[in-house]
């Protein structure tokens, strides 16, 4: 029943993602990547816990070259799990880790294109080729880095960091994320540079899986098949992301789409592994459930009948199954059964809601879009998301972003009602959708002044 989209395989030092692997797990330190001893502690306990990949922040050369006093310690110590650095802004620092990591990820919307200002440009079409042609010369160049060293490249879009050249020659669509992703990949196939694994994540579980699905319908075209990583950005922590990350994920995992995945918690890296191995392993159970529930359908309603040993097991089950039907607005509403647990109705209802608010379908609560965090955060991310959500738990419908840095930070913000972005050391600035309200405020103030925002924008006291 279950059959898994055929890919090629790429070779990420010694582990191949795609082809005929098994689905790779993968998490992200959140340790400054100065800091080798706090990295190497938090690789191990990455990797301890059944991550196959560890991927830290690189935001210079310096935190680049740091990379190979990391692996030489994890190599010492018995660790071979292939190291990847997370590149933004600056290209030159993606060609100094391509010399000591297994893989590097670059970002199409910041890798020659400046960060994202929401500026309308206007291009005409030999104007957009000169364009095209500066990624080229840019991306050439490491790309022989890496042939000379077998590092491979993730191509990671980001929903919320999609440069201002894509967005207005396409506009906030699928198929602006989707193109931001072939530029670099053509170039790649004319390069016949082919360790390449491609990621294209949003906060928005729906705007998530239409583009991976628009993306593996426009690669099969172009007669490319190339592995793909899948995640939910910033689907925050607890319940509601881990609720979150199986709807979007599930919902592709199910359909045969994805050779790696990352479960992004606002959580200790480790928390994200024990996820993500249980959506790889229930994807046999889940795709069979999801015929189960799409014949289920009447009068605009799912029923599931679903049970697991454990809440968890159920709450992760549930929403991978019924993840993909909903975003696909095959019915409204949900209702979950299960003889474990048929004592607790309330929390059955309660669980039907959370998947309901994930898959964009219905409200009922605050959403919070908050990252996982990294090397980059620049607050403490876990204590403020926890004063944010003990002001706002109440404010249902309300969705309010909680953003480390600026990588993602602004345009994430276009799908939030209010956000909260780190802005430098100690200095938080505010938003009301993508507008910045306020800027640089001391970390020690931001919280308060942000509630005290929403309450006189919304009318309350």
């Amino acid at each position: 029943m279950y059959s898994r989209r055929q890919s090629s395989e790429a070779r990420v030092g010694g582990i191949g993602i795609g082809g005929q692997n098994p689905i790779r797990i993968q998490s992200m330190g959140t340790v400054d990547t100065n800091n080798t001893e706090g990295c190497v502690a938090q690789a191990k306990r990455i990797i301890d816990a059944g991550g196959e990949l560890v991927r830290f922040t690189t935001q210079g050369t310096r935190e680049a070259e740091n990379m190979k006093n990391i692996s030489a310690q994890l190599k010492a110590d018995g660790y071979n799990t292939p190291l990847v650095a997370d590149v933004h802004f600056t290209a030159h620092t993606a060609d100094v880790a391509a010399q000591y990591c297994e893989k590097v990820r670059i970002n199409p919307g910041n890798y020659v294109d400046p960060g994202r200002t929401f500026k309308h440009l206007e291009y005409t079409d030999e104007e957009y080729a000169a364009e095209l042609q500066k990624i080229e010369k840019q991306l050439v160049p490491f790309l022989n880095i890496c042939k000379e060293h077998h590092t491979a490249v993730r191509i990671g879009v980001n929903h919320g960091s999609l440069s201002d050249r894509i967005m207005s020659r396409y506009g906030d669509t699928p198929e602006g994320i989707v193109e931001s992703c072939m530029e670099f990949l053509r170039i790649f196939k004319r390069e016949n540079f082919n360790d390449v694994v491609i990621s294209i994540k949003a906060s928005n579980t729906v705007v998530m899986v239409t583009t991976m699905r628009l993306l593996v319908k426009t690669m099969d075209k172009e007669d490319m098949h190339y592995p793909l990583h899948l995640g939910v950005t910033e689907a925050g922590e607890g319940e509601d992301g881990r609720i979150k990350s199986a709807v979007g994920i599930g919902a592709l995992l199910t359909e045969g789409i994805g050779d790696t995945i990352r479960v992004s918690l606002s959580e200790e890296p480790e928390c994200e592994i024990p996820v993500a191995r249980k959506l790889v392993d229930m994807i046999p159970e889940c795709t069979a459930l999801r015929e189960k529930a799409e014949a289920s359908i009447k009068d605009d309603t799912i029923t599931l009948d679903v049970d697991a040993p454990d809440w968890e097991t159920l709450q992760l089950k549930a929403a991978m199954a019924v993840g993909a039907l909903l975003i696909d607005k095959k019915a409204h509403n949900l209702v979950i059964n299960s003889s474990t647990f048929k004592d607790q109705s309330s929390k059955l209802v309660e669980l039907s809601d959370a998947i309901l608010q994930a898959a964009r379908i219905k409200f009922t609560k605050t959403e919070y879009i908050s990252c996982p965090g990294c090397g980059r955060t620049l607050y403490n991310l876990q204590e403020t998301i926890a004063k944010i959500k003990a002001a706002t738990k109440d404010m249902v419908g309300l969705k309010i972003g909680i953003m480390g840095c600026i990588v993602n930070g602004p345009g994430e913000m276009a799908d939030a009602d209010y956000g909260y972005v780190g802005a430098g050391r100690g200095k938080i600035s505010l938003y009301k959708a993508k507008e910045c309200i306020e800027k640089n405020i001391p970390e020690e103030e931001a919280v308060e002044r942000l509630i005290e925002f929403i309450r006189k924008d919304r009318g309350q006291k």
